[in-house]
């Protein structure tokens, strides 16, 4: 794979234009665009189910400091969510078996989490994801040494397969490796080709995916320079899990959160490339203002939007 054909760092500039969204995009966000003409799927009103939909509870930290997760999970069973992913936050002050009972009140199943990757303490780590019922374990990065060079994302890569073996025997599916906007942006030539490749790559490149897949969070991505279709077409069978984060593109400057539906992300592609790959749609807002509304809203438009 050439270090063009899905990231472009030079996008990046400029992606607050709608041109250079239209690049970022592609080819497949113009054939969404056709809608009702000759080029659309011969599959197309699909949805996305609900029992694969989930939320990133970092998303509802201020609510939940309002009212309370045990009030929180209950408002998100009834709205339809059948999954939450948890971070670290969310097991403070609750036993493994204390924190199970609490979705079991609720009908809810933990998909993932992001919590520690430490390799010394990974065992408790397994143990309560597994007490909980949890398929992947992962973190809001990837793990150590780092991506700070090329020897260090091997190292990563290494650490990565380690773990994500231990979780296997231990019964968990995977373990997830899920990014922001540095390692795309981060790139090394590799050694054995002279490929200028992402740090992302890389460590895509050198994982085992038996026991390594990946999180790819949409908004991220695309601040970074990435065409999201592209690189599910080009490594959709290593992305099981997909952050659905929409928000505005604001060319060097950060990009800003919206619900899901609310800003410039088109959806359709995307979900069209990641059909039949992606086992949870993940919806996130960092620290969503309003919790309750952006929980609501987005798992509306993610399970009522035909592509």
């Amino acid at each position: 794979m050439t270090k063009s054909s899905f990231t472009t760092r030079t996008l990046r500039a400029t992606a607050g234009s709608a041109a250079t969204l239209a690049l970022l995009l592609g080819a497949a966000s113009g054939a969404a665009a056709a809608g009702q003409g000759e080029g659309r799927p011969a599959d197309a009103g699909r949805t996305v189910p609900a029992s694969k939909v989930s939320i990133q509870m970092f998303s509802l930290i201020p609510w939940v400091n309002e009212v309370g997760l045990d009030a929180v999970l209950g408002e998100l069973a009834a709205m339809g969510y059948k999954n939450v992913e948890p971070f670290s936050g969310n097991f403070s002050g609750y036993t493994a078996e204390e924190f199970a009972a609490l979705l079991k009140k609720h009908g809810l199943k933990a998909s993932a989490s992001h919590n520690s990757t430490d390799e010394a303490t990974f065992d408790q780590t397994l143990a309560y994801a597994k007490t909980i019922g949890q398929h992947y374990v992962g973190s809001g990065g990837f793990a150590s040494p780092g991506i700070g060079s090329y020897e260090d994302v091997l190292a990563t890569a290494e650490t990565l397969d380690r773990l994500g073996e231990r979780a296997k025997k231990q019964g968990l599916h995977k373990i997830f490796g899920h990014n922001h906007q540095q390692e795309f942006t981060t790139q090394y030539v590799v050694p054995e080709t002279g490929e200028l490749k992402s740090a992302w790559e890389i460590i895509a490149d050198n994982t085992d995916p038996r026991y390594v897949t990946f999180e790819v969070d949409v908004l991220w991505a695309y601040d970074a320079g990435v065409d999201v279709v592209a690189l599910l077409e080009e490594y959709g069978d290593r992305i099981e899990l997909l952050h659905v984060k929409d928000g505005f593109l604001n060319g060097d400057a950060r990009a800003t959160f919206a619900d899901v539906g609310e800003g410039e992300i088109e959806w359709e592609p995307i979900l069209q490339a990641a059909q039949g790959k992606v086992k949870y749609y993940t919806v996130e807002y960092d620290f969503a203002p309003d919790g309750r509304n952006f929980a609501a809203d987005s798992f509306d438009y993610l399970t009522s939007l035909t592509y």
